[in-house]
């Protein structure tokens, strides 16, 4: 028990510790703004898989100059076409060493790596003046979100964005619009589902411990790749994207694409944060990974004029949603390969979103699809009455960019993904303990079941890692 004691105690004294530091001191002198008419200098740590996809669209809006680049596996196969792609650009391993030799030159950080390791580095960049660019979702626990969210308060002039791409494209703009046009109302559930195959899928659900150590890659530093986590020894199951199986790195499906699915009903429904968490059906639960297929229910409650909400939560290849009347094929997204015969196939329901009104239903898929009123005679009644949908103005990363230039302000800052991002988070602790459970959103604690709320924060960080719990 005291080690369960001693977490609390140090979600206290972060959160209190960042409470009076943040009111005591919440102006910031070394903000380097980027001006107007100049490149944003960025630097990112991540540069292989999909951390290369993102520095490359950074680079193609021509906003930015690549300034540094950190990988903690440099030199690694999947890091070679970014180092070839930028020669001259000085490399780094540790983000630590690269903020302390070049901190003065860099105005601006893409964090493309593992959920579990956003924190550290989001939370160094912003104590030094940087704006943050962080992957979807924003951090592995809880508590990290928190404390992200925090640090960005204290430091107004800062600019944050969450990956969630979509949320500067056409699904985000129409929400948008058709709630303001009253539209979309009276939402009582939305159904997010996402059932297609995961890296778990085929694992043994009955291990017994982690896999085997293997050799060390000569490329790898695995002492900064593991960050503030326990230790593991090293395993290929671990890197290169497979860190999102295992409940000690990722967030499974749900990390993965929730912020995909959801985010545009949780920003403009006012939704926040649940009271109320169910693991309603969970297949190959086991202690190490995600599950093969999960059912969550998450509930909201009433809100100003709203009424109280239900989010439901359906991933695995056989475990797809009760299918409305009238949907028709499923909706395409541009991400994702269509089903071969173009009918609506069981395995082949694409990532998305059912939304249940009082009058209508709506269907969309993930990223940046726009929604479909359902069935189509609906859809036909419905045409005349639509709102104009606005075109946006910059995607993710130009208005993260223009942001930093304060031209334009983030659409997926911390303060709009740090909320969904802890839905994520307590998603994660009901698939992991297999339970329900009551959340207090206004002390954030789970009331009722000790376990899930120590869950909240996770282990104490690894000796040495401890001040970046610190606002």
């Amino acid at each position: 028990m005291d080690h369960f004691f001693s977490r609390r105690s140090f979600i206290k004294k972060s959160v209190m510790a960042g409470g009076a530091v943040a009111l005591a001191n919440s102006s910031f002198a070394n903000v380097m703004m980027a001006k107007p008419n100049e490149r944003v200098n960025l630097a990112a740590v991540g540069i292989g898989n999909r951390a290369a996809e993102i520095l490359m669209e950074f680079h193609k809006t021509g906003l930015c100059n690549i300034v540094a680049l950190c990988d903690v596996d440099m030199g690694a196969k999947h890091t070679e076409a970014i180092l070839k792609q930028f020669p001259d650009v000085p490399r780094f391993q540790d983000f630590r060493q690269m903020f302390d030799k070049m901190g003065n030159q860099i105005e601006a950080v893409s964090v493309g790596v593992p959920d579990f390791s956003h924190f550290p580095i989001t939370m160094m960049a912003l104590e030094l003046g940087k704006h943050v660019y962080v992957e979807k979702p924003m951090a592995r626990t809880f508590l990290e979100v928190e404390l992200m969210m925090q640090k960005a308060k204290k430091y107004p002039k800062l600019a944050t964005q969450m990956g969630n791409q979509g949320h500067s494209e056409a699904n985000y703009f129409q929400f948008k619009a058709w709630k303001e046009a009253g539209i979309i109302k009276d939402v009582t559930q939305v159904v997010g589902h996402m059932n297609m195959p995961r890296r778990w899928h085929g694992w043994d659900v009955n291990m017994k411990n982690f896999p085997a150590p293997e050799k060390l890659p000569e490329t790898l530093d695995w002492e900064i790749w593991q960050m503030q986590t326990l230790g593991h020894n090293y395993n290929k199951d671990f890197v290169n994207g497979q860190w999102r199986c295992w409940y000690d790195f990722g967030m499974g499906a749900l990390g993965d694409w929730g912020a995909h699915i959801l985010d545009a009903a949780h920003e403009f429904l006012d939704l926040g944060l649940p009271t109320r968490l169910e693991a309603i059906r969970l297949d190959g639960h086991n202690s190490f990974f995600f599950p093969m297929s999960s059912t969550l229910k998450f509930s909201f409650p009433k809100r100003k004029k709203m009424p109280a909400l239900d989010i439901m939560w359906y991933d695995g290849l056989d475990n797809l949603p009760p299918i409305p009347a009238g949907y028709g094929i499923s909706g395409l997204d541009p991400n994702i390969p269509p089903p071969s015969t173009g009918k609506l196939e069981p395995a082949k329901l694409n990532p998305g979103k059912i939304i249940y009104g009082k009058d209508l239903t709506f269907k969309g898929g993930s990223h940046g699809s726009t929604l479909t009123i359902i069935p189509e005679d609906k859809a036909k009644d419905m045409a005349s009455r639509l709102p104009e949908v606005p075109a946006s103005p910059s995607n993710h990363f130009a208005n993260f960019l223009k942001a930093c230039k304060g031209q334009e302000k983030t659409r997926s800052s911390f303060e709009i993904a740090g909320p969904l991002s802890q839905v994520f988070c307590l998603g994660v602790i009901a698939q992991r303990l297999n339970t329900k459970f009551d959340f207090d959103p206004v002390k954030k604690e789970i009331v009722n079941d000790k376990f899930a709320n120590a869950l909240l924060v996770g282990p104490p960080p690894k000796k040495g890692w401890e001040q970046y719990y610190v606002v």
